[in-house]
């Protein structure tokens, strides 16, 4: 059975389609949800999913979901939990508290097991320091004042680092708040500014160097570790 959300967000915008989101969810009805499948070993690693339907593409995939979107749809992406894995209820009421606001998404419908959310635009931090894009401070701070607007509604910022994070024309943006009701206090994003201010700023951005992600992943597996047997 599908359900949607106490509030859809969106939903007075001038340019919310509501009768373009209905065609939507027959599309991940009829194609998407019948011929994919997601499955999981850990929550530790990204679910993987084994087969997308033409035309969907596989945006990203994470510790509980994986994101797709469609061409037809491209203001749009669909973000489906793997089964038995918990989460997506405390994603839908995170949503539905943050409301509008523009550096977060906004849930237009959910069902079973997906979201329907407004797409955002641009590069991962992580992804970013790959590429040797120049992450200007106005990014950060934008994080940061979404962040205070996240806690002010009573939700907790938690699990914020370089993936979750991204930038669009010198600006920031929040991409999974899926963590935002988990208790308790998680350091990774205040780390992640020390390592701007400390390292990024002057050192990697004025040599316009590239980290290779072999050696991004080194670092983010040494911090879990550090993290988990020493902090």
């Amino acid at each position: 059975m599908t359900m949607r959300p106490p509030h859809i967000s969106g939903a007075e915008s001038p340019e919310f389609d509501r009768s373009l989101l209905s065609q939507l969810i027959q599309c991940i009805d009829r194609e998407l949800l019948t011929q994919i499948h997601l499955k999981s070993s850990s929550t530790h690693n990204p679910v993987v999913v084994e087969q997308v339907p033409i035309p969907w593409q596989l945006l990203g995939a994470g510790n509980y979901a994986a994101v797709f979107a469609h061409p037809d749809y491209p203001q749009q992406v669909v973000k489906i939990y793997a089964p038995g894995l918990a989460g997506f209820e405390e994603e839908t009421e995170v949503y539905r508290r943050l409301g509008a606001h523009p550096a977060f998404s906004e849930c237009l419908y959910a069902g079973a097991n997906f979201l329907v959310l407004k797409r955002l635009d641009g590069a991962t931090l992580y992804d970013s320091v790959q590429q040797g894009l120049s992450i200007p401070e106005q990014v950060i701070q934008d994080i940061d004042r979404a962040l205070d607007y996240a806690r002010a509604q009573g939700l907790n910022p938690f699990d914020v680092h370089g993936r979750n994070v991204m930038m669009f024309e010198g600006k920031g943006y929040v991409v999974d708040v899926s963590d935002f009701l988990h208790p308790g206090t998680c350091p990774k994003w205040r780390h992640l500014k020390q390592a701007y201010y400390w390292l990024y700023c002057p050192i990697i951005r004025p040599l316009k160097l590239r980290i290779p992600y072999s050696l991004l992943n080194v670092v983010r597996k040494s911090y879990r570790y550090v993290r988990s047997h020493l902090l």
